[in-house]
């Protein structure tokens, strides 16, 4: 095996490393992140090594600075996946006050999609609009996720607090996202086909990560 391109790296520096190949590419390509978004894009970029998303991650106006304040009121997070909910540096969270969640594996979601004829991250969505915190929701893989938080709000006066929308797929994917991009609720969106559960949980930690380097 030829090893002369491999380049040996402290553990405790992979990430470090990782970050300056990001910036080296973003310079080349002529990309400049605006600085608010700046640590959010970078980090679904690293998770993905996908630079596509320096071009689709789209912020409604103050989003991280909306999303950050949440968070430090103790906001909780709900997830379309236990694969988001398991990235989730979910101790970081609890240290601003908040849990993270995750509904899809009830019994009781099951059975209610099960008798509406609808998904689970549907329900899911239901259950966590009656939470009586605030939440940002974390949809990484159901369009249906984000089509019911869209019909909640048609259908009363309930706005979400925020939500993290980049669901990935070929089914209804671009239409649920743009349904979300049309309100004036504070969102974090990738535009097209691209997203998953990895990338929604790499949002929430930047979040997380910048809040505790603020400390």
């Amino acid at each position: 095996m030829d090893k002369t391109n491999i380049e040996y790296v402290l553990p405790e520096e992979i990430e470090m490393r990782s970050f300056e190949i990001i910036e080296a590419e973003l310079t080349e390509r002529g990309i400049t992140l605006p600085a608010e978004q700046d640590m959010i894009t970078r980090r679904v970029i690293h998770t993905s090594a996908d630079f596509d998303y320096a071009e689709t991650m789209t912020y409604s106006e103050n989003a991280v600075d909306i999303a950050k304040n949440l968070i430090k009121n103790g906001a909780d997070i709900v997830t379309d996946t236990n694969m988001a909910l398991a990235g989730i540096n979910k101790k970081v969270l609890a240290s601003f006050g908040g849990e993270a969640h995750c509904y899809m594996a009830d019994a009781e979601v099951a059975a209610m999609a099960k008798e509406r004829r609808t998904t689970r991250a549907a329900i899911s969505m239901e259950l966590a609009a009656k939470r009586e915190k605030p939440v940002i929701f974390a949809v990484g893989n159901a369009p249906t996720a984000l089509i019911q938080i869209y019909e909640m709000m048609q259908e009363s006066n309930w706005r979400p607090a925020f939500v993290i929308g980049v669901p990935v797929g070929f089914v209804n994917v671009e239409a649920a996202k743009e349904l979300i991009l049309q309100t004036e609720v504070p969102y974090i969106i990738n535009r097209g086909r691209k997203g998953g559960s990895n990338v929604a949980a790499a949002i929430c930690n930047a979040l997380l990560y910048e809040l505790r380097k603020e400390r």
